[in-house]
């Protein structure tokens, strides 16, 4: 069975579908590459979600290449080089709006990365649409367009508050604070000291609140994390994190700080990551959705979100070598472990298994739309209007 006859299925059963839960009348091989099979409620559901993972690199190889030792220019480098089945691949995947943000820490390779970005969106405009405003969020799944939001996880490359005029002005509509360590704004994750925002930090918040750029704390560490909520006078986001509640890894955040980031009228993504979710094995995808249902008891759905905080592929996709140095870049804390995926949830179209877990869970189909990205659609709009605000002020 084809894609445009099962989409053709789907589109039959979900007649009235604004006034009632989608039924799920069978289960279907949507792609002739894989032997995966989903339900017509969990394909309508994809379908007609705005889907936004909100920490997803695209590529992690190319990410990662440095790593690798090869001295080759990546497609990052020289957009033409990306190959055909790479764009198809993003396109099949399910992902409407990607945020690719990195751990760079300095100016210049902050610069690099937001140019390289902008090139390769420049040059495939067919394929993506850098994601800016509150209108774009919505147009490039009108268009057919994989949307990029231009993030980075730390923010040491604003030397001075005016610097942030100018990453926004390149596109930057999202900045984590600080990533592990501790900066010149704050304390990292797995800092053994954390005194929350300095005095500089404070000014950074406020820069970022008065330009419509959304302030990030996933890797920040708990001090930190209630400081910036305290703050900020715009909704703080966790754009990718699990539960401590759950599991007690540096990179979780407590149900004090989520609960935070929700009065803040926040969001905060779930990564499947696999030793963020769970130190015991076996890990699952049921692990990952315990994450989601703490979030949604806690705070309520419409504070829930994704942000996978791996490309298009998983870890353990990327070559042995390159895998192990990127561990080796962090503390023992992390407790990394023979795998780093999940199964279910390290392949392009996981969004359709994490659909179809949603849905084993219980949750409506309205539920499951916010989630899948209507939340973050929603706050992303409301800070990303603030420039727009204090222009008219």
């Amino acid at each position: 069975m084809n894609r445009r006859t099962v989409l053709k299925i789907a589109a039959q059963t979900t007649t009235a579908v604004a006034a009632a839960p989608l039924l799920n009348f069978g289960r279907f091989r949507l792609f002739a590459s894989s032997p995966r099979e989903y339900s017509t409620r969990a394909i309508e559901l994809v379908r007609r979600s705005n889907v936004i993972d909100m920490l997803n690199v695209f590529s992690l190889y190319m990410v990662l290449a440095p790593l690798s030792g090869d001295k080759n220019p990546t497609w990052l480098e020289n957009p033409a080089l990306i190959p055909a089945s790479e764009l198809q691949r993003a396109r099949e995947s399910g992902y409407n709006v990607l945020h690719i943000a990195v751990g760079f820490a300095d100016y210049d390779s902050t610069l690099r990365f937001l140019s390289q970005w902008n090139g390769l969106i420049a040059h495939h405009s067919e394929t993506f649409m850098r994601v800016d405003s509150p209108e774009r969020l919505a147009e490039a799944k009108r268009a057919g367009k994989i949307g990029i939001i231009l993030g980075v996880q730390d923010s040491d490359h604003f030397r001075t508050v005016d610097d942030i005029d100018f990453f926004c002005g390149l596109g930057q509509r999202v900045s984590q604070l600080t990533y592990n360590s501790r900066n010149l704004i704050a304390s990292g994750s797995t800092e053994r000291n954390d005194s929350g925002l300095s005095d500089y930090g404070v000014s950074v918040v406020e820069r970022m609140n008065r330009l419509g750029m959304a302030v990030d704390v996933s890797h920040c560490g708990d001090v930190t994390t209630l400081d910036a909520c305290g703050v900020s006078k715009q909704p703080v986001l966790i754009t990718h994190a699990n539960c401590r509640a759950l599991n007690p890894h540096p990179r979780s955040k407590t149900d004090e700080a989520i609960r935070k980031i929700a009065s803040s009228g926040g969001v905060m993504g779930i990564t499947g990551v696999r030793p963020f979710v769970t130190a015991k094995e076996p890990t699952t995808i049921e692990n990952v959705l315990d994450h989601y249902d703490h979030v949604a008891r806690l705070v309520g759905v419409e504070h829930l979100g994704v942000g996978s905080d791996i490309g298009l592929d998983g870890y353990d996709a990327l070559p042995e070598p390159v895998r192990k140095k990127l561990h080796a870049g962090y503390k023992a804390s992390y407790g990394f472990r023979d795998k780093d995926d999940i199964e279910g949830l390290d392949h392009p179209k996981r969004t359709y298994d994490l659909t179809e877990g949603l849905i084993r869970r219980g949750y409506s189909d309205a539920d499951i739309t916010l989630i899948l990205g209507g939340n973050f659609e929603r706050v992303l709009a409301k800070i990303w209007s603030a420039s727009a605000e204090a222009k008219v002020a």
